[in-house]
């Protein structure tokens, strides 16, 4: 068998095969689940200025926060508390029971602790001199915690 690696093409990628081939090959073990949504939600001023907004999806029941960033000049108002709350509760509606992330020990480790999340892993000297942090959380309302 001669196998050859090359860079998939954009028509490919749109197929989706890959990631239903994984989807599939997984079901043996857990069983079925929905396929991947995503939750993208912006916050703009009366300008259209975009002031943040946060990037994640559901999957196998977990909301992942991929990105959640406030300008600086709009933190201190709840944004931020408002686009993760607003996240959270589009995750429960998806069927998602926790919450993941990672973030850098200076960007909102705070913040997600207040919000309820726990540091369950890091990664010393991730940037030079830096910590990442690993958290999790149980959403509001969801009947499976896992812990």
């Amino acid at each position: 068998m001669t196998i050859t690696l090359s860079t998939p093409t954009p028509d490919q990628l749109r197929s989706g095969e890959l990631g239903r081939k994984l989807r599939h090959f997984n079901y043996a073990a857990v069983g079925e689940y929905p396929e991947q949504e995503y939750i993208r939600i912006d916050a703009r001023d009366e300008n259209d200025r975009l002031l943040g907004g946060i990037r994640g999806f559901v999957f196998l029941y977990w909301l992942n926060v991929e990105v959640l960033f406030v300008e600086e000049d709009a933190r201190g108002a709840r944004l931020g508390s408002r686009l993760l709350a607003e996240a959270e509760r589009q995750a429960v509606a998806l069927g998602a029971k926790n919450a993941r992330l990672d973030t850098f020990e200076w960007q909102a480790r705070g913040f997600y602790l207040k919000h309820g999340y726990e540091e369950y892993a890091r990664i010393d000297d991730y940037a030079p001199g830096f910590y990442l942090a690993y958290m999790k959380k149980s959403l509001p309302g969801s009947a499976n915690r896992t812990g």
